[in-house]
């Protein structure tokens, strides 16, 4: 199907799956119930989890192929994120020219950092990319701001240009259809969302994901692999390794220039805080946790974090506190007292012990307890069927 093998057929399905059916996923719980506290069918929150997707994918094409880690990549993301902004400034809000500039604009200005960056490799190629990315963040919010705005943000005003605006869909829209418009269906104690915006994103992931897939498995993706495994090895038989991982960079900075477009085209505003160390430092957990150098990978690590980073932030001591009622008194505030630690304001704490321990015992990331559980089932219905089958010798 679409020139793919049966295996990465059926990846792309379950991913179209998971995208397409997340209004109904996401929503396990009656609105009502206590228990839907854990939903995650939110139109902001689903649009974080594939546009966040987008980024990982994208990053993973550097990182699980190449093994170039950068920490620099969130500097494509607020690049992206100002070019759609400035589309919306000047032509009008349609979010289809804003989404190809954010993409050219990164991969113009990823081809410039990477052309630099990746004259040194390993560590020293890592503190390239998050020197360029601090001094990125620093021209945004204080220097540029005639570009960027500064600290409060580019936004759209009134008295921007916007020529080709008809000045009837004054939000961001797709040729008139808004991607704040949803449309909600109730089945019993069940409230179900569906935003336009979300499902725009969901598309572009889908493609996203199919073109990642196409990537890993050509003659392109395979050199990027063999510079993973040994670029001394690929010097030495002639072949020159620095276009191919040039390409990769660029490719990766485009990406990311995409979920930064996407940002803006969700909610037309372009801040300097997109540009952090720390959003380049998220990227590459997400990656890391879903499984480095896997095609689904990313994504799953994308949706694990962002939905974590929900529940876990939105978790207070009364809420706490109404939980574990249950409990002697005395009992009750001491739990309460060590479990709020590590939710609301100290949600970080959480996440930090959650990716340690993914480390420590799935190296290879969730992908890796996948494939764990699977060859645990897999053992168990050998065995009984070996029991079964199992014959008494003839007396």
């Amino acid at each position: 199907m679409l020139g793919l093998n049966r295996k990465d057929s059926l990846i792309l399905a379950v991913v179209a799956v998971l995208t397409l059916f997340a209004p109904f996923i996401l929503n396990l719980f009656p609105t009502n119930s206590e228990l839907a506290f854990f939903n995650a069918g939110y139109p902001d929150l689903m649009q974080r989890f594939v546009i966040f997707g987008i980024f990982a994918i994208g990053f993973n094409i550097l990182f699980g192929l190449t093994g170039y880690l950068s920490f620099g990549h969130a500097a494509f993301l607020g690049v992206g994120s100002y070019a759609a902004v400035w589309m919306f400034k000047l032509l009008s809000y349609n979010v289809i020219p804003a989404i190809i500039l954010s993409v050219i604009v990164a991969g113009l200005f990823s081809a410039v950092i990477g052309f630099i960056s990746l004259r040194r490799s390993g560590i020293y190629f890592s503190i390239l990319t998050l020197a360029f990315a601090e001094m990125s963040f620093r021209l945004a919010y204080s220097v540029l701001t005639p570009l960027t705005n500064g600290e409060t943000g580019l936004q759209v005003y009134t008295d921007d240009p916007q020529i080709l605006s008809n000045g009837v869909n004054n939000v961001p829209h797709l040729f008139g259809l808004e991607m704040r418009a949803r449309e909600t269906i109730s089945v019993g104690p069940w409230d179900f969302t569906f935003p336009v915006g979300y499902y725009l994103c969901a598309i572009i992931l889908l493609a996203s994901f199919y073109l990642s897939i196409r990537i890993f498995r050509s003659p392109f993706g395979l050199m990027l692999r063999a510079i993973k495994s040994n670029q001394t090895r690929m010097t030495y038989t002639g072949l020159n390794p620095k276009p191919y991982t040039l390409a990769a960079f660029i490719i990766s900075g485009m990406y990311a220039g995409l979920a930064g477009g996407l940002l803006a085209s969700m909610d037309p505003l372009a801040g300097a805080e997109r540009m952090q160390w720390t959003a380049s430092g998220e990227v590459v957990i997400m990656t890391i946790l879903g499984g480095a150098g896997t095609l689904i990978g990313p994504i799953l690590g994308a949706g694990t974090i962002k939905y974590l980073e929900n529940v876990f932030s939105k978790m207070n001591e009364s809420l706490l506190e109404h939980w574990f009622a249950f409990l002697p008194h005395w009992l009750q505030e001491t739990v309460v007292w060590c479990v709020s630690k590590f939710t609301g304001e100290g949600w970080h704490l959480m996440m930090g012990a959650l990716f340690m321990a993914v480390i420590i015992f799935l190296p290879g990331g969730l992908v890796e307890g996948g494939q764990r559980l699977l060859n645990l089932f897999s053992r168990k219905s050998r065995s009984e069927e070996a029991r079964a089958t199992k014959t008494e010798p003839a007396e």
